[in-house]
């Protein structure tokens, strides 16, 4: 029987596609969606001028904008309707998660099952949208007074009608792509949210293919500085993909239990423990924060007073904590550790983990149940994470270290390529299940056939 599995599953290849109808409909309807939210990706807000915000834009480079900008497809550069992205949805979900293992009343609802994850993802949308308006409101003010401040007429009628329409478009492009996303969920292949960041980093990808190999031709970028990124591309791809499906699995034994021959036997499964936990949301939160001085600068413009010791603080710390700066990258090789640890302790309770296995009758072997096997969980799961950590840290640290060696302005940092990388590796195993699936279907009904035959 295993080997007739291995041999369905050596057989996957794109052959079968052919008899796959359903999955090349959901791959179909996967695209065109991600092109929807492509094409409103450069419908901008009423009211304002694109290619004023484009050059308003570029004053701002370097802070959180960046990193929202990468995650929505450059919606944010041109002020588009989806300006703001997912990014509200994903705060309010981290929030609420981290809500979830800290408050009683939302740690009952969690395990309450499907009715509770459904008040808690009530919950999120709930947050997102207030996120929405909260952030609708501070881009369009911040639009009015910003320009003003550079003297450029990015909007063309400020006012209270203008905050109003601004909040109520943005709200909208944002609930409109949770709903585009949930759809690709359930009618197309794999996690829609994902998708939907995966496709806003890898639309800048042209560009900056273009910007690197023209740079190459017009001898700006050293040929062995392109041979160079092209092959720390490829082991980060690689160490990625190794380090995402890397997992420390413990083995489970329940009760003896008696077998259709009378016989006693124990079961056994694994709890999985993945290296790395935490996700992205590590170096996310690391970079936001060591990026906030250089964004309150750049938006408090002649707001404050250049001569005050504020201004001049943050000043100061913006020149040591630019990107490629060695304090930036020892900053932000702490961040992510931290975090790393931090957020692991929140998703995951070994407490909690220990109190269902004893409930279920499972232990580990060697390893009494309660109050020893989460100990047992914490001291394995730290230092699992450490492992974790260094992982992160390596593949954040290493293309800051190589834009500050070579001045390519890399877009394809560390947290966009594990976006890339996990979101292509998952979607891809969501196919092949979808293939293995067809096959198995074909071994039943040719099975079934045999049968009536005999």
């Amino acid at each position: 029987m295993a080997s007739r599995a291995d041999n369905i599953a050596s057989n996957l290849n794109l052959g079968n596609f052919a008899k796959a109808t359903e999955l090349k409909q959901r791959i179909w309807f996967t695209i065109g969606a991600l092109i929807v939210f492509r094409f409103l990706s450069f419908v901008p807000l009423p009211g304002v001028n694109p290619l004023i915000l484009s050059e308003l834009y570029q004053q701002t480079r370097g802070g959180i904008l960046d990193l929202f900008n990468a995650f929505s497809g450059g919606s944010l550069e041109r002020m588009s309707l989806i300006a703001l992205g997912v990014m509200p949805y994903i705060t309010a979900s981290i929030v609420v998660q981290m809500a979830s293992a800290l408050h009683p009343t939302l740690s009952a609802l969690k395990k309450e099952g499907a009715s509770g994850r459904q008040k808690l993802n009530q919950y999120t949308r709930y947050g997102t949208v207030l996120l929405c308006m909260i952030q609708g409101y501070a881009i369009a003010v911040g639009l009015e007074s910003f320009a003003a401040q550079n003297g450029l007429a990015a909007v063309v009628n400020p006012g209270p009608m203008f905050r109003v329409v601004s909040v109520i478009n943005l709200v909208g492009g944002t609930m409109f792509l949770l709903w585009l996303g949930e759809q690709i969920t359930s009618r197309g292949i794999g996690n829609g949210i994902s998708l939907i960041i995966m496709a806003g980093i890898v639309a800048q990808f042209p560009s900056f293919a273009s910007n690197l190999f023209e740079g190459g031709r017009t001898g700006s970028i050293a040929p062995w500085v392109i041979i160079a990124f092209l092959v720390m591309v490829v082991a980060l791809i690689l160490l990625i993909s190794f380090m995402e499906r890397a997992q420390r699995r413990l083995t489970i034994q329940y009760p003896k239990r008696a077998t259709q021959r009378g016989m006693m036997q124990a079961e056994r499964s694994y709890l999985p423990l993945k290296i790395n936990t935490a996700g992205v949301i590590p170096p996310i939160f690391a970079s936001s924060l060591l990026l906030l001085p250089l964004t309150i600068t750049q938006f408090a413009g002649t707001s404050v007073d250049t001569d005050s010791q504020f201004y001049s603080v943050l000043q100061g710390l913006n020149q040591y904590l630019a990107h490629g700066q060695p304090l930036y990258m020892i900053l932000y090789a702490i961040g992510i550790i931290f975090f790393c640890f931090f957020y692991t302790a929140v998703v995951f309770n070994p407490e909690e983990t220990a109190d269902n296995l004893k409930k279920n009758g499972g232990s580990i072997p060697g390893i009494r149940p309660g109050k020893r096997t989460a100990d047992y969980l914490e001291y394995v799961l730290t230092r699992i994470t450490v492992v974790g950590a260094l992982y992160l840290t390596i593949v954040c640290v290493v293309p800051e270290y190589m834009i500050a060696q070579t001045g390519i302005p890399l877009f394809l940092g560390g947290t966009s390529l594990l976006i890339v990388v996990n979101v292509t590796v998952d979607t891809i195993s969501q196919i092949q299940s979808h293939l293995l699936a067809l096959q198995y279907g074909d071994l039943i009904k040719k099975a079934k056939l045999k049968g009536r035959m005999r």
